[in-house]
């Protein structure tokens, strides 16, 4: 009896030990947590838009929020959500979703400082496929060296991340790098039509547009 009990409390020892080994200690996955979310700002709850105004453009369509997300409607210009809180000047990066619903023409337009300047960042414009900035030393994104093309869906989600620091602009559509230049040098601006995102909006031209999942992330 004794060999048999001295055998089941080594069996169980083995056991207990090999759990403790695989498994992660409960502080380390609370570090990788607490290491992943600092710094990250949710700037839209799915629910309302607390903190945000409608643009006022003169132009814009109908804005609501359905099914988790904002619906910017199709005016005769711009419509667009401005944010009524403050964002970093520098160092920083913005995430969101967006997609055309209906319509042609961009359907993102996020304008964003770079310290004491501004820019915007543009998806689907000048007839729905230009990508870049407006505007670079007074050249928009259908000018500038800088745009490239691509090809939009309607009513297909596109994850956009966008990363201004004191170096460089850099932005992403579903991980493939469309921007990327030193801002050394340069002078950023904005069209008229979107002057009224400043300094942190998105807006879309004569296009439905959906937007959800809105972050921002301070940089160190």
């Amino acid at each position: 009896m004794f060999r048999l009990h001295h055998r089941l409390h080594n069996t169980i020892f083995i056991i207990a030990l090999a759990v403790f080994l695989i498994t992660p200690a409960s502080h380390s996955q609370g570090s990788n947590k607490d290491t992943t979310t600092a710094g990250t700002r949710s700037l839209f709850d799915g629910k309302t838009l607390d903190d945000w105004e409608v643009t006022d453009f003169g132009t814009q369509g109908p804005v609501h929020v359905k099914d988790g997300a904002i619906i910017l409607g199709t005016g005769d210009g711009c419509t667009g959500i401005r944010y009524k809180k403050e964002v970093p000047k520098i160092d920083y990066e913005v995430t969101l979703d967006a997609k055309r619903v209906d319509g042609y023409d961009f359907f993102c337009g996020l304008t964003f400082p770079v310290r004491d300047e501004f820019c915007t960042l543009i998806i689907g414009g000048w007839g729905g496929t230009v990508v870049g900035l407006s505007s670079i030393d007074g050249l928009d994104a259908s000018e500038n060296a800088w745009s490239t093309y691509k090809k939009f869906t309607n009513n297909r989600w596109y994850h956009i991340r966008l990363r201004v620091t004191g170096e460089n602009i850099t932005a992403w559509i579903d991980d493939y790098k469309v921007v990327n230049l030193d801002v050394e040098d340069h002078k950023f601006s904005v069209r008229p039509e979107v002057v009224l995102s400043q300094p942190f909006g998105i807006a879309s031209w004569k296009t439905t547009a959906a937007l959800k999942n809105i972050y921002i992330k301070t940089l160190k």
